[in-house]
């Protein structure tokens, strides 16, 4: 590779494409199943407060204010009999002990009485026409004269008008400020509750929810769920799915210890036959066609070993820069390769050193060795980064022939090549699928597009490194 091409290119290589659908996969709203559970809750407690005001409104709001209409009545037609019936100085002492024991005042009606009516609600209209309707349609009910508030009553003695001032409490309804307060203590009172019985359902399924995250990552002993919960339901989905992480952890030792066994076991006779090969073989080409079988050989058994690396890793801050340096110079001075890079300085993301070297030296050797333009027969890689809000996208993209859109989904399974590869019989198939598991490990997201202005174009989303 020549000095040039280490060097930041001038001229900015294609944008970075938006990344394909599944780096951005994300629901349009999420919704969590607690809010979606307490929302439920709520709705219902609130629709139940709603129909109990109704139902105590129709049973017991306008039967008490009836009821009370009627007292008043009552009270208007006993005090008009008392005074019609008495003479002027009981009258004087039957106005002041009313006044005095029953909180009633007596007042005589002026034409120049400024008064404003009671009807605010449906419930004092309904006390008004009950009112006239017993005491007479010359009846006045009113709730202010000449500015003093009451509960006013306009009645005649002998053709002359009176008025009945009396407390409006006698009604005996609950002011609005009452069922105010009382609706909103019921109001929050139901939401607690709600916003518990909502917590005690989902406390499990969070639980839950973090286990299986961390089975998916490989860490098993994290995985592990309490057995001894008191809901039954729970304890059997706890118990069975701790068995299962059991089995999956017994079933990835014995993995790990069978792939042991058989790297050691295949890697003694390939070093043998190799000693043997240069020591016995005297035809130089014979022997260097020979030596090549064997390092591919070996590339192809450290190709398993990479894929079957296990999930769980630690991540830690990494500059992107000197990762993608390390492997664009491990990728050797081929005059026919040219790898320009656009990255701004001190890009820090999360993952893992040497699984991130591994990414992008799969990722250019799979560049160089099928992204070769059709026409001049070189390679040219472009790698570009750029930050978006908590991650980082990675563009590495050649100028090849790309491949065919059916095709796509299925470059990152296991032994899976494509067309241009399966003329060629040095790879495994496992590179790009390497590609994907190791940046799934790293919480990354890996995906392959073909790019509008041609050559195949890889997507990686990794986690930005905080500061």
């Amino acid at each position: 590779m020549s000095e040039e091409s280490r060097v930041p290119f001038e001229t900015q290589p294609a944008s970075l494409e938006t990344a394909p659908a599944p780096l951005d996969g994300r629901p349009p709203r999420e919704f969590s199943l607690f809010w979606r559970t307490f929302i439920l809750l709520a709705v219902l407690l609130l629709g139940c407060i709603i129909a109990w005001l109704q139902t105590f409104r129709a049973l017991e709001f306008e039967p008490r204010a009836l009821q009370s209409a009627q007292q008043l009545a009552s009270l208007v037609n006993l005090t008009r009999a008392a005074l019609v019936h008495s003479d002027s100085i009981a009258r004087v002492s039957l106005v002041k002990t009313l006044a005095d024991e029953e909180g009633v005042r007596i007042a005589p009606r002026e034409p120049t009485d400024t008064y404003r009516l009671y009807n605010t609600d449906s419930l004092s209209r309904r006390v008004s026409e009950r009112l006239s309707a017993r005491l007479g349609a010359d009846t006045l009910v009113a709730r202010e004269v000449n500015s003093t508030p009451g509960l006013w009553i306009g009645f005649t003695i002998e053709e002359d008008p009176y008025w009945l001032l009396t407390d409006p409490s006698r009604i005996g309804l609950v002011t609005g400020t009452t069922w105010l307060i009382w609706l909103a203590t019921a109001a929050v009172l139901s939401l607690a509750g709600a916003a518990l019985i909502a917590g005690l359902i989902n406390r499990p399924l969070k639980k839950l929810s973090f286990a299986a995250s961390r089975l998916r990552e490989g860490d098993f002993q994290a995985s592990h769920l309490s057995e001894a919960v008191a809901t039954s339901e729970i304890r059997e989905v706890n118990i069975g799915f701790n068995r299962m992480a059991q089995r999956l952890s017994k079933i990835e030792q014995d993995r790990a210890l069978m792939l042991a066994g058989i790297s050691h076991d295949l890697r003694t006779p390939l070093s043998r036959l190799r000693l043997e090969t240069e020591m016995s073989v005297t035809d130089l080409q014979a022997r260097e066609h020979m030596a090549a079988d064997i390092d591919q050989v070996n590339a192809i058994i450290d190709k398993f070993l990479d894929y079957a690396r296990p999930d769980h890793l630690t991540p830690e801050r990494i500059n992107l820069n000197q990762v993608i340096d390390s492997a664009v110079y491990a990728l050797g001075n081929d005059p026919t390769t040219q790898v320009l890079t656009n990255i701004p300085p001190d890009t820090m993301v999360m993952g893992d050193a040497v699984e991130l070297q591994r990414v992008f030296a799969n990722l250019l050797e799979n560049a160089q060795r099928y992204g070769r333009n059709p026409k001049t027969g070189t390679a040219t890689v472009e790698i570009a980064a750029k930050a978006k809000d908590d991650s980082i996208l990675v563009k590495l993209r050649d100028h090849g022939s790309g491949v065919s859109p059916e095709m796509l989904e299925q470059l990152t399974q296991p032994f899976f090549r494509g067309d241009a590869s399966r003329q060629s019989a040095t790879g495994t198939g496992l590179g790009l699928a390497i590609v994907e598991r190791a940046i799934a490990r790293m919480g990354g997201r890996f995906a392959l597009a073909n790019s509008s202005t041609g050559g195949l174009a890889a997507h990686i989303k990794l986690r930005r490194a905080t500061q």
